[in-house]
Parts: structure tokens; C-alpha cells; sequence
């Protein structure tokens, strides 16, 4: 059977990149259980009067704060472990049992390639494996296999799917690396790439091993450290210009990370133009759906952009965005970009274009030296049928940020609402709003009061009303029976 006959056709709708929480609710006695990795504030143990009710409530609020810390690290709260502990619903699937079954349907189709070895979790994806490979006649050779299903913003026909994925081949550009091989069926993609010993920009900045596990390498840095002037200087352009020929193409992108630049020499060259196709959801897509003014993959490339200048500059992310000041730089040339694109004005107002950006200080003198001239001929057709796709893309990310800003804004009144100050200002409100009413009765039991004395002295008999009633005509006390 070959790769292009099977499996069932459909998109995975769940997205990978939304952040999962976990609150705490209760407390139950189980065997003891150990997390290894980061320096996480899990809290301590204690071998006497464990069971007892306030030493189990002081642990149970360590272990939220604990959860908290994992889930809002943006590598681990994607790690599948814990999507798979948070939400064994969605996450019980084996998916590299599941890669293993297409690929080795595209090997009956295709002998002369030769699995090596699994280069197990080097990335990020849950949903994306990758594989050592070799050419049967030239064992030599090492190259990389990677397959990955669909994604939520998958959003072109299965037919433009399979012939878009198939042309990525022919995409030359000297600051793009080289599909070997490319093939797609109904439900995911399979591309073969030249393995890089180098490695990736973020195994450069990490020193880190690119067949390590990607938690290994970059989850918790031995020594933290930016790359010279130059080099940011250098590969910020390179990046840029690659990002200029996409726009321009109208081949939308919106996956710019450090760990899809692969170092080729002293050059950048972009991974993963496949992932917009197979509608994959983006690495920084947490960050930049909290703000509504990027909204377009053009203002996603930019804004990622500025992540990859960051830890190209201080050799590791920032610690949140938007950045409300920035370390020392080597050049205030970097600062003036990176406030361009992470601080809070620029993400409140909008981002700057690629072309802006090239004419920034920081890039605008880099001279770059290349020959290889950039081809990538996409049909009218195809052009067309990403226009469409990419509008789509943008519309999920815009829908899905008005959400975000409805929450925020609903949790920000439950908050206040919640809060000392707006109790306190409750309770006089309620003690106001007593006495007022406190002295509204004793106004009415007052008219009451009177009236009753003007019956008696009348000497009628007429029921009691409340100054607002009509007072009864006197032909009803006439006619009443004795």
C-alpha cells in the first residue's frame, strides 16, 4: 500500500499551542511520585504528621503554585508529558506509533531510502516525528525525515494540499533549506531534508546537540549567552530578506523560531515552510494571540521575529511579553528594534513591516554576498487558493483573540468585584441603602398612623391604604353589612 492511499482524511481540530491550567481541588492519599528537570518549587516532604489537615493544606497550595510554574513555562506547558497528565482526554494517542504506521507506508512505495534511527522528541511538536535517514546507495548520506498530520488551520483542499507540498522541492533561495523530498495524503505530510551537523540558530546560541531532546537542550541552559554584534546583525538580515521574498510571494509563513533557522556555514536558511499548509499552529501563537493588533501572518513573522532577535541577544527568550525594558544590548540599534516589535507600545499599536525593518540601522548596512538567485514559481491557481487559506488562518486567530479580550475583561470585573476595596464599598452601600429604607417604613407606619386617627375621629371605618392607594369612595362604608 503506498503513503498516498491511506489514512482517513479530517484535520486534527484540537491546537497544541493553547495553554493548559490546573487547579487543585482536593487532596487524596497515593504513593509518593517525583517530577526530574527544572528547578521547580515543588514542596518538601515530611515524614511525621503528614496526614495532618493543615500540613496537607500547605501542601496542597506548594503543589498548585508548583503546577502554575509548568504550566506557564512555554516549553514545558507544551511538553506532551504534561499535556498528557493535564488532559489524558485529548493527549492519549501514541504519535510516534502514528508516524511510524505512514512512514512505513511511504517506505513500500519508495526502497531506496533507509531508516537509520528515530531522532526521538528533537522537537517541540507533539504531533511531529522525526527520523535519521539514508539513500540505500550512498550510505554515507545522512538526512532527516520528518511527518507531521494536520493542524486546526489547515484550510486548503486536500488536492491544493497535496500539490503545494509536492512543489516545495522546487522553492530555491538562499536563505531557505532545501526540500530533498516531499509528499502528502488526506491527512498529513512527509518531507526529507539534508541533516546539518551544525544544527540549528538555537543550538547555536544553546550549544546544545541537534539530536538531543528538545526539553534537554534548551528547557534549562547551562550557561546563558548572546551571539556577537556581527552575527545578530548578519542573521537578523538573512532572515529578513527570506521573510521580504515570502511576503512578496504571498506564501504565508507565521512559524519564525530560532529552532527553524538551521546554520548553514556562516548562513540562515528557514525550515518548515510546510507548516502553514498543513494549518500547524504557530510556537509563539500563546504570546501573540493576546494581542489584537497582529492579526495578520505578515504581523506574526514580525513579531516572532523579534523573539528570535531576543534570544539572539541575551541568549535566552524573554521572560514575558510584552517587554517592559529591555537588558543592555550590544548596540542601541538592537533595542530600537526589539521595542519596535516586543515592547508594549508596539504590540497595543500594531507591528512594523519587514521593509521597515530591513531599513532599521541594525540591518540596513549589512552587505549580503550570494549568487544563488531565489526561484519559487507558484500557479495562478495555487496563489489564489493560499490567499484564501490565509484569510482563513487569519480569521480563527482574530476570532480567537476577541475571546482572550472577553475573558480578560470579564475576569478583570470579577476581580474587582471580588476584591477588599469594592466590599468595603458594598457593605456602606448596603448599610445606606438600610437606613434609607429604615426611614422610608417609619414614613409609611407614620401616614398609616395618621390615617388611622382621622378614621377614628370621623367616626368611619374605612380600611387603612398607603398614601399612593385611592381612598375608598364613602358608598362603600355605607353599604357594608353591620
Amino acid at each position: 500500500m503506498a503513503f498516498m492511499e491511506k489514512l482517513p482524511a479530517g484535520k486534527v481540530l484540537l491546537d497544541d499551542t493553547v495553554p493548559l491550567t490546573a487547579a487543585i481541588e482536593a487532596s487524596q492519599s497515593l504513593q509518593s511520585h517525583t517530577i526530574a528537570g527544572l528547578s521547580l518549587p515543588l514542596p518538601p516532604k515530611k515524614l511525621i504528621g503528614n496526614m495532618d489537615r493543615e500540613f496537607i493544606a500547605e501542601r496542597q497550595k506548594g503543589l498548585q503554585n508548583y503546577l502554575n510554574v509548568i504550566t506557564t513555562n512555554h516549553i514545558l506547558s507544551n511538553c506532551e508529558l504534561v499535556k498528557k497528565f493535564l488532559d489524558p482526554n485529548n493527549y492519549s494517542a501514541n504519535y510516534t506509533e502514528i508516524a511510524l504506521q505512514h512512514v512505513s507506508m511511504f517506505f513500500r512505495s519508495e526502497p531506496k531510502w533507509e531508516v537509520v534511527e528515530p531522532l526521538k522528541d528533537i522537537g517541540w511538536r507533539i504531533r511531529k516525528k522525526y527520523f535519521l535517514m539514508k539513500i540505500k546507495n550512498q550510505p554515507k548520506e545522512r538526512l532527516v525525515l520528518s511527518w507531521a498530520d494536520l493542524g486546526p488551520d489547515k484550510y486548503l483542499s486536500d488536492k491544493d494540499f497535496q500539490c503545494l507540498i509536492k512543489l516545495l522541492p522546487s522553492c530555491l533561495h538562499p536563505y531557505i533549506y532545501r526540500v530533498t523530498f516531499a509528499t502528502a495524503n488526506e491527512s498529513s505530510a512527509l518531507l526529507i531534508r539534508m541533516f546539518n551537523e551544525k544544527g540549528t540558530l538555537k543550538d547555536l546560541i544553546y550549544k546544545a546537540k541537534p539530536k538531543d531532546p528538545f526539553l534537554k537542550k534548551y528547557c534549562n541552559p547551562k550557561k546563558v549567552q548572546g551571539l556577537e554584534l556581527q552575527q545578530i546583525k548578519t542573521y537578523g538580515r538573512q532572515v529578513l530578506e527570506v521573510l521580504k521574498f515570502l511576503h512578496d510571494k504571498g506564501f504565508p509563513y507565521g512559524h519564525l523560531h530560532a529552532s527553524n533557522v538551521m546554520l548553514d556555514g556562516d548562513t540562515c536558511r528557514l525550515l518548515d515552510l510546510e507548516n502553514s499548509l498543513l494549518g500547524l499552529p504557530s510556537f509563539y501563537r500563546s504570546y501573540f494571540s493576546q494581542f489584537r493588533k497582529i492579526n495578520t501572518l505578515e504581523s506574526v513573522d514580525v513579531h516572532c521575529f523579534g523573539h528570535l532577535l531576543y534570544e539572539m541577544t541575551y541568549g535566552r527568550p524573554p521572560d514575558s511579553v510584552p517587554v517592559d525594558s529591555f537588558p543592555p544590548a550590544p548596540s542601541m540599534a538592537v533595542v530600537a528594534v526589539l521595542e519596535s516589535t516586543l515592547s508594549c507600545e508596539a504590540c497595543k499599536n500594531g507591528m512594523p513591516t519587514v521593509s521597515r525593518l530591513l531599513q532599521m540601522p541594525l540591518f540596513s548596512d549589512v552587505l549580503l554576498t550570494t549568487s544563488e538567485k531565489p526561484q519559487f514559481k507558484i500557479p495562478t491557481k495555487l496563489k489564489e487558493a493560499l490567499r484564501i487559506a490565509k484569510e482563513c488562518i487569519e480569521k480563527r486567530l482574530i476570532e480567537e483573540q476577541k475571546q482572550i479580550h472577553q475573558h480578560r475583561r470579564l475576569t478583570r470585573a470579577q476581580s474587582h468585584h471580588g476584591s477588599e476595596e469594592e466590599r468595603k464599598r458594598r457593605k456602606i452601600l448596603a448599610r445606606k441603602k438600610s437606613k434609607r429604607s429604615a426611614v422610608e417604613n417609619n414614613e409609611e407606619h407614620s401616614a398609616k398612623y395618621s390615617n388611622s386617627n382621622n378614621s377614628a375621629g370621623s367616626g368611619a371605618s374605612s380600611p387603612l391604604t398607603s398614601p399612593s392607594s385611592p381612598t375608598p369612595p364613602s358608598t362603600a362604608v355605607e353599604h357594608a353589612p353591620f
